[in-house]
Formats: structure tokens, sequence, C-alpha cells
């Protein structure tokens, strides 16, 4: 034990006991009024509580100084903390701001655009709203504008699409939609004019006939052969085997027919 402490209680030992019961009692004041403003209200923000070097005790804003024998004396000071100070922020340099995309329609320059977001099509809102941009499914687009996979993703720029559910069929795949604007132009560049694109899908409408043609005259003959064929009685020509001759092919029924060298039976046929 120190000396100052050996005497300052030796003081305190020393004082009559009116004394010593008035500093009891300042003591407690000075702890509840301690207590009561740090009591807060359960909602209020809480305040931070610090105890520096020279125990000086700073509640929130206000601080206290604490003497050592139970008071805790609030320090008026006339010059403000400048700890407390709101520091002044500089003002930033003005913020240049991009160009915005114009409008390919209106000519004027927008902010945000559902098109551009989705397919980059540079068009405002307010001109998708007043023009029809109609959306088309790659199937559609296809069948339509004559493309195939590759001119959609692998030819530069790839066409961007949405997803959505298929409205026929739930457990169906997602659909990919794109803008039929757009699979226009693709298609322009793959085929160069639209002119050439028209040929191209007459030639390919013609190519169907004339396959639709030739599939129904084979199954014509197919018919043919298999009535033909129910018709004829092998038994009759057990007894004799015909010995056929060359063959003769009749351009106007495109038939073949062939004789027996030994008897007038004639044999009349169609090649597949």
């Amino acid at each position: 034990m120190s000396q100052g402490e050996t005497s300052s209680n030796k003081t305190e030992e020393e004082l009559p006991k009116y004394l010593k019961d008035r500093i009891e009692k300042n003591r407690q004041k000075a702890i509840a009024r301690k207590n009561s403003k740090l009591c807060q209200h359960p909602y209020a923000k809480p305040e931070v509580v610090s105890i520096d070097k020279n125990n000086t005790i700073k509640i929130g804003t206000t601080k206290y100084k604490d003497t050592g024998g139970g008071f805790l004396l609030e320090e008026n000071t006339s010059e403000p903390d400048t700890a407390e100070l709101p520091t002044l922020a500089e003002p930033e340099a003005a913020i240049i701001e991009p160009d915005r995309p114009v409008c390919f329609n209106c000519k004027k320059p927008f902010a945000t655009s559902w098109l551009f977001d989705n397919f980059t099509c540079k068009c405002c809102d307010q001109c998708k709203e007043e023009n029809d941009f109609k959306l088309i499914t790659k199937t559609d687009a296809k069948t339509k504008y004559l493309l195939q996979d590759c001119d959609f993703s692998k030819r530069e720029p790839p066409l961007k699409y949405i997803e959505r559910k298929n409205p026929h069929n739930v457990r169906w795949g997602t659909m990919k939609l794109f803008l039929e604007l757009q699979v226009e132009e693709r298609a322009l560049e793959v085929w160069g004019s639209t002119e050439k694109l028209e040929e191209e899908r007459e030639r390919r409408e013609d190519k169907k006939v004339v396959s639709k043609v030739n599939k129904y005259n084979k199954q014509m003959k197919q018919l043919r052969m298999s009535m033909r064929s129910s018709l004829y009685d092998r038994t009759s020509g057990a007894v004799h085997e015909h010995e056929f001759g060359p063959e003769s092919y009749n351009e106007e029924e495109d038939t073949y027919t062939k004789k027996c060298m030994s008897c007038p039976f004639e044999q009349t046929y169609e090649k597949m």
C-alpha cells in the first residue's frame, strides 16, 4: 500500500460520524444521478459511454468529471468540442453522363427502354407503344425467313432473345422469342435482298410441290403392283414355264412389256 493511500484512509477514518454519513449520502445521490442519465428509452438510440485518461466520462455529447468522492461534475466548456463538429465534404467534380442512346424512330435520347434492355434495340418505350414490334419464335423465324440455327447464334452479332413458357403445354420446354425486326434484318444479311429471299422461297415451294407429286405417283405405282400381284393365279402356270424375250418400254403409260417366246402370253409391269 502506498503512502498516499494510507494517509487518505487515515483521514477518512478520523472524520466524525456526521461527515461520514453526509459523504455516503452524497455518494448514493451521485450513483442515482449517474444511473438516471444512463437509463434510456428502449426505442431510443443508445449513447456511447467513454472514459479518457483524465477520468472524464463522456455520455453522448455531455462530459462529466469524476471527482473520486462519488460526485460527477458536468463540465461547461465555452469552446465547442472539435471532435463533434461535422466535417464539411469537399464538392465533388461534376459527373459527366455518358452519351445516351437515341431512338431510331423519334430521334430522341432515352435513359431506359424495354427493347434496349432485352434486345439492344434503340427504341424508346413511347415509340414501342405506338408501333407494333412483334416477337417471333425460332421455328417460325426459320420457316418464314429461311434461316438456319447458325444464323441466330454463330453469325455476329448473335441475336438476343427472351424465354417464355410454352402456352400450349406447361410441360414443354421454354420458347425463345426473337424480335422480328432483327430477324428480318438478319435474313437480308443472309440472302442479300428481299427479291432473292422471295425467289428462294418460291423455289422451295415448287420443290415441295414436285416432291409431293412424286411421292403420290410412287404410292399409286405400289398400289397397282399390289393389285396385279393379288389377281395373278400362281397355280395356272405350274405346267408351262414361260421364256420371255427382250422387254419393250411404253413411254405414254410408263410401263414395260415382255412376251413369251413359246406362247402368246404377255406380261406388263412397271419399274420403281
